[in-house]
């Protein structure tokens, strides 16, 4: 790939010693913008409106659910977990041989690991003022564990001509980039989803850099994330992630303001 010319694949790449935050300096001096630490009541994106376009409209969104997202640092996310009793054992090997030395995409495996919550950072990165993305450590209280580190902007999928959410996980000498397409559903319900599709498509990519070159493939990762407010008036997020089509593990959030 060149990523010059295909851009909607660029984004941060990890350090071989480990994640957490490491990569987050390297990223603002390629994007040549300014870390935002000051900013208490920073959001994952800017404006949901970067996301308008045909089948899309900020608008229709409930208020807590645009909230959410151009403020997320206002929200406390507590969360319990359900695995897939086939993925379990990979989940956990993943994490004792791969997630917890690199500090990245840890994720818990029962609800008691989440007993005591999890934090969330959000640092934006600033621009001439203005924000182009922001990266997101979330982090167990229990333990300080990394659970994940990500970088969070907008990117035109090239084989939809749609904007979508782009979720960069920096790895050693790449990332795993996620294309998450918007639907705003009537019922006020903020839908993103990374399908199956071709090439192009929203989706998941993996993404390896060399001095030299750079290649890229798609994987088959999907993910959904519904964000809605439920009878109550509360707001809450059901994220599932699947392998092909085998359901791995569903997190469930109720979001609240802090």
């Amino acid at each position: 790939m060149n990523l010059e010319r295909d851009a909607w694949l660029q984004g941060p790449v990890g350090d071989q010693a480990g994640i957490a935050e490491r990569w987050l300096t390297h990223e603002a001096a390629r994007r040549h913008a300014d870390l935002g630490r000051d900013r208490p009541n920073a959001g994952l994106l800017a404006s949901m409106s970067l996301l308008d376009g045909p089948g899309f409209d900020a608008a229709t969104l409930a208020d807590p659910v645009r909230d959410f997202y151009e403020h997320t640092s206002r929200w406390a996310l507590p969360a319990t977990v359900r695995w897939s009793p086939l993925a379990w054992p990979f989940g956990a090997l993943l994490g004792v041989l791969f997630a917890r030395r690199l500090e990245q995409l840890a994720l818990p495996l029962r609800t008691s690991d989440l007993a005591d919550g999890m934090t969330s950072g959000v640092t934006p990165l600033l621009a001439g003022g203005e924000q182009i993305g922001a990266s997101w450590l979330r982090r167990l209280r229990a333990t300080d564990r990394v659970v994940f580190s990500g970088y969070y902007d907008t990117a035109v999928a090239p084989a939809t001509n749609r904007s979508c959410v782009r979720v960069s996980f920096p790895l050693p000498n790449g990332r795993l980039l996620v294309l998450l397409e918007p639907h705003a559903r009537p019922d006020a319900v903020l839908t993103l989803r990374s399908p199956s599709g071709r090439w192009g498509d929203p989706g998941a990519y993996l993404v390896v850099e060399h001095a030299s070159d750079c290649w890229a493939r798609r994987i088959p990762i999907h993910e959904q994330f519904d964000i809605y407010t439920d009878n109550l008036g509360a707001l809450r997020t059901d994220h599932t992630l699947t392998l092909w089509r085998t359901p791995v593990l569903r997190l469930r959030y109720e979001l609240t303001r802090k």
